[in-house]
């Protein structure tokens, strides 16, 4: 990945665009210090490298496109005090679900469901930082469209997004600047036959 610069203020959506293989994901994880990367990377003039990765990735929250459960069902993955309160249950309604769907098993729920949860996920604890992968790729329409409110609704709240996605509909709509990575180079004699 050729090296980048950009800023992005609170309330504002920064849309990553490129074809695939041309390091959309990987900007994202390597924002959310899941993924090392050479470069710097500033929160509120906090480089990434000075603050304690937990600490960090509370502020910065990454959705990945495919997002990983390690439990039977999502509840484990939501913090004990934030699945009591009201708000949890404002936000899955927001997303077209219901607690309900916290005690189902991951094996049970839709790819459309367990993308929805994911992001109500990453909005627990109020992170600075949605760093969202392909956020509507696995939804129908309607689904689509609620996660897309959700998105406006944090951008008002003055939260920064990262939007890395296919979807040039979905870009014009959310974002005030877009960042288009470059196409990947074919590698010497990969694919050839």
């Amino acid at each position: 990945m050729p090296p980048l610069s950009f800023e992005v203020a609170g309330g504002e959506c920064l849309a990553v665009e490129g074809a695939s293989g041309s390091g959309k994901t990987r900007l994202l994880r390597a924002i959310a210090d899941l993924d090392p990367v050479e470069g710097l990377v500033f929160l509120d003039g906090a480089e990434r490298a000075e603050v304690p990765a937990p600490q960090w990735r509370r502020m910065v929250r990454y959705v990945a496109a495919e997002p990983g459960w390690w439990s039977d069902t999502p509840r484990a993955a939501f913090a004990p005090g934030l699945v009591d309160g009201g708000r949890l249950d404002r936000q899955l309604d927001h997303v077209g679900l219901t607690r309900a769907h916290l005690d189902m098993d991951i094996a049970v729920l839709s790819t459309g469901e367990r993308s929805r949860l994911a992001f109500v996920r990453a909005l627990q604890g109020e992170p600075k930082v949605l760093l969202l992968d392909e956020p509507t790729a696995a939804l129908d329409p309607g689904s689509a469209a609620l996660i897309e409110e959700q998105i406006k609704f944090q951008l008002y709240g003055g939260r920064i997004v990262l939007l890395a996605t296919h979807d040039a509909g979905l870009s014009q709509r959310l974002s005030h600047t877009r960042l288009v990575l470059p196409k990947p180079r074919a590698v010497a004699g990969a694919g050839a036959s």
